[in-house]
């Protein structure tokens, strides 16, 4: 095929494009274990013994780097593609790929849109992955070829809709937006197996995870089918599987079944990308020339009958679907900056509170909404009542939401995932759902949830999943599941500006914890802020000083003015000194560091262990006891027990006591000094009777003298969520006296304190994900292929600009303590951090104290 100019990098020895076919058959008859000849005439067997062969002199030959040079290639990419069909073809391709610079062995996945975004921006991005779309779709054409015009004859090979084949192009770029082939593996193959890391074995998961997801969907394509026909043809469907326009058009039992499974992969595309049927018009061409080099005589014309029924059969699925085909990740990508200036302007106009409470009120069932309040209709259809039909087995008729979400794209039952946003002030959506088909049900997030819930939306994303269950079966089977995802934008912040004045606040005004005390931003007098820049440089002695919140507005009756990226947590006279990384290691050196209590405190328990490490190599949801002997070099120990086992039944789970001696004996040996340290909290289970628990545990463990630090109650289940218990607005303030409870009882027993709850009780809007509102953290995949791949944890910092404080009275600041760029997780969360930090500075202010004497 040499007219054809492939891309594919040519082996010097042979001196043509590809090995010449004869040669071919003589490689792929050596070594073959079979007697009858069956595998020397497949196809996939035949090109990988001619590519092996091929690749083998290549990689043999001392000169294969130079080849690479002389090709110019400069960077490689791993695309992985999936085939469902040889004959027709169909070829998907991942939308992540590997990517490395030879000769450099560091390697990094990301997604392919993302690196032609990057690698050409100052050409064309789109057109130099069309190229490598092309060029795969070209070759796999070509294995097509072969397998029609094999002597055994274009039905040698039978036909097999659930085979499958895994393969990996290792594709080469230079200076121009041309790829060239360099290599084809027959399976998903990864660069480096040996060095491989938990990045990639977590990538590897992901593909596998994204690559039978799609093929073992349970997508009902016939609907979808009928209706493209339809418009194809502008037919009616007989029952013998023919169809009609005038005169009848009449189709195999094998077309029909090629057209109903490709359109079931449309239907369920995931991760992956439709490579080919391509209506491209150049491959449309080469299809053509192609099969007029290989069969001029036209014997393998019902092939190409087949490619362009599927061709056609694309177009119309796409023009019926286009609104799915909307790119969502358009709409996620402008959210990688949550202080966009559309944002920031959106939200500075002045709002309707009528507006805002309009409702369409669409067709939705009186019993629904009378059930269920002011919800909204996601389709602008008729009402129609549920169908026996077993095609609508899988699918939904309608979402109902409340506050109306605008879903991108419109709702369609046939499609699966949908996106959605909402503003920082909107906390809470209540959804519902209801079944197309009138022997199923929806569930929300699990088996037997319910159809309707309020959700809790934490900044950032969150995901709601819709079960479909057919419950006509003796026990209820999962036939689909749809998710919505919902992005909860951050506060609206304005960026940097000189004319600005300094706002404090203590409690936000949508949950007073003090009725009495104002509420809100409050500006702070010259005086308040010169009495903090004669302060900075006096260390505050515990852990539980009173403070505010400090934030630069250009009016503090207006929080939408305020540039939040600089907010501060400012206690009232002195400083929470922050450690630079040896000092904190130097602190934790030969110490032994117990955490007791919820996943609030294993979150400082990992802000910790990130800050100490630089990195964070491990991360679980760990509801039991976990050891980490790797810390700072091994030369601390850190153990975690959750406390409390919710989940358990009240008379099964363990008793505090129980729990803690449990730690105790799996952290040993322990001594009896502040080389162990016991740190102890959650969000609200602590009261003072555990503190009298701690104290008698200790001293009949003898290890009274130890360092116990108790981190206080916080801001959570404080919103009206299905399946736990929220707590009225009289039980939230009453949580500051059961607060200052603990804290003084704390203190009277000599251990250090954090007070959680005077931090969070003004942020509580900022909780992130989770059902009952208390988590100020989340723990994250750190990516290093992303643009600003190095994780920066920066202390919120006074907006000084020198007008309140000098150069020289500038707070201590965090920076750039785990800027590396191989840490596979990240703690993040600014409030998480404050109370964090103040966490550390306790830890370690009795070495502070020795170093200083």
């Amino acid at each position: 095929f040499s007219d054809l100019q492939l891309p594919v990098i040519t082996p010097e020895c042979s001196g043509q494009p590809g090995l010449p076919r004869g040669n071919a058959a003589g490689n792929s008859s050596q070594g073959s274990e079979s007697s009858d000849g069956t595998h020397r005439t497949h196809p996939w067997y035949w090109w990988k013994q001619s590519r092996s062969a091929e690749l083998n002199q290549v990689s043999a030959s001392p000169d294969h780097k130079d080849i690479l040079k002389a090709q110019d290639i400069s960077i490689v990419i791993k695309a992985y593609v999936l085939v469902t069909s040889l004959t027709p073809l169909r070829a998907f391709i991942h939308s992540t790929a590997t990517v490395w610079h030879p000769p450099k062995k560091k390697h990094f996945s990301v997604k392919l849109q993302s690196f032609f975004d990057l690698f050409f921006k100052s050409s064309s991005p789109r057109q130099a992955f069309n190229n490598v779309k092309e060029a795969i779709s070209k070759l796999l054409l070509i294995t097509e070829v072969f397998s029609e015009s094999s002597a055994s004859g274009p039905n040698y090979f039978s036909q097999c809709r659930q085979c499958f084949q895994m393969l990996t192009f290792d594709i080469g770029f230079g200076t121009s937006t041309y790829p060239v082939v360099l290599e084809v593996h027959e399976n998903f193959d990864f660069k480096d197996e040996d060095e491989s890391n938990i990045q990639d074995q977590t990538f590897k998961e992901f593909l596998f995870e994204d690559t039978f997801k799609f093929l073992l969907s349970n997508e009902s394509s016939t609907p979808s089918f009928i209706e493209a026909l339809q418009k194809l043809y502008g037919s009616t469907v007989s029952k013998a599987g023919s169809y009609h326009k005038g005169e009848e058009l009449c189709l195999s039992l094998e077309e029909i079944n090629s057209m109903i499974t490709f359109l079931k992969e449309l239907e369920s595309l995931g991760q992956f990308e439709l490579l080919f049927p391509s209506p491209a018009p150049k491959i449309q061409t080469f299809l053509r020339d192609l099969y007029h080099m290989v069969d001029p005589m036209r014997r393998l014309g019902s092939v190409l009958t087949v490619h362009w029924l599927l061709s056609s059969l694309l177009e119309q699925f796409q023009f019926m679907t286009k609104e799915a085909h909307t790119n969502l990740s358009e709409w996620r990508s402008k959210k990688n900056s949550r202080n966009s200036s559309k944002t920031i302007t959106k939200w500075l106009q002045p709002r309707n509170s009528s507006e805002e409470n309009v409702s369409l009120r669409q067709n939705i069932p009186s019993d629904f909404r009378r059930n269920h309040g002011e919800l909204h209709y996601s389709s602008k259809t008729k009402e129609k009542q549920c169908s026996y039909d077993k095609d609508t087995l899988s699918h939904i008729r309608q979402i109902f939401t409340s506050p109306q979400l605008e879903l991108n794209p419109q709702f369609n039952p046939k499609i699966k995932e949908y996106y959605a946003e909402v503003p920082f002030d909107i906390v809470t959506v209540r959804i519902g759902a209801e079944p197309a088909n009138c022997q199923c049900q929806v569930h929300l997030d699990e088996k037997r949830g319910p159809s309707i819930a309020n959700y809790p939306l934490g900044l950032g994303l969150n995901k709601v999943i819709v079960l479909v269950t057919d419950d006509s079966q003796p026990r209820p089977q999962v036939v689909s599941s749809y998710k919505i995802t919902i992005y909860r934008e951050d506060r609206p912040s304005l960026p940097l500006f000189d004319d600005y004045m300094m706002c404090g606040f203590v409690q936000d005004c949508g949950s007073r914890i003090h009725p009495e005390e104002s509420c809100g931003l409050q500006p702070l007098s010259h005086e308040y802020l010169s009495a903090i820049s004669e302060t900075m440089s006096k260390t505050c002695e515990a852990g539980d000083t009173k403070g505010q919140w400090i934030v630069p507005c250009l009016s503090c009756s207006d929080n939408r003015t305020c540039d939040w990226r600089e907010i501060t947590w400012q206690p009232h006279g002195c400083q929470y000194s922050v450690l630079a990384k040896p000092e904190l290691q130097h602190c934790v050196e030969g110490r032994r560091i117990l955490f007791i209590g919820d996943s609030t405190n294993r979150g400082m328990m990992y802000y910790l262990i990130e800050r100490v490490n630089k990195t964070l190599q491990e991360w679980q949801k760990t509801h039991d006891v976990k050891c980490y002997h790797n810390i700072n070099e091994g030369k601390t120990f850190i153990s975690y027990s959750y406390y409390p086992q919710f989940w358990m039944n009240a008379n099964q789970r363990p008793t505090f006591e129980k729990a803690l001696e449990q730690l105790l004996q799996r952290s040993h040996p322990l001594e009896n000094t502040d080389q162990t340290v016991l740190i102890v909290g959650g969000v609200q289970w602590l009261n003072s009777n555990h503190l009298q628990i701690i104290q008698k545990v200790l001293n009949r463990e003898n290890l009274s003298n130890i360092l116990v630090i108790i981190k206080s109650i916080g801001m959570g289940f404080h919103l009206p969520v299905d399946g736990i218990h929220s707590l009225s607005q009289a039980e939230v303030q009453n949580l500051w006296n059961e607060n200052l409870v603990i804290l003084d009882t704390a203190k009277n027993f000599g251990y250090e304190v954090v007070d959680t709850f005077v931090i969070t009780m003004g942020r509580y809007k900022e909780f992130l994900q989770g059902k009952c509102g208390c988590h100020f953290h989340e723990v994250v995949k750190s990516n290093p292929s992303e643009e600003s791949p190095h994780i920066t944890m920066t202390l919120s910092r006074h907006y000084t600009l020198g007008k309140y404080f000098g150069s020289q009275s500038r707070p201590s600041q965090l920076q750039d303590h785990a800027t590396n760029s191989q840490s596979p997780y990240h703690v993040r969360g600014p409030i998480n951090q404050v109370y964090s930090e103040i966490l550390l500075s306790r830890l370690c202010a009795s070495k502070r104290k020795l170093v200083s004497t």
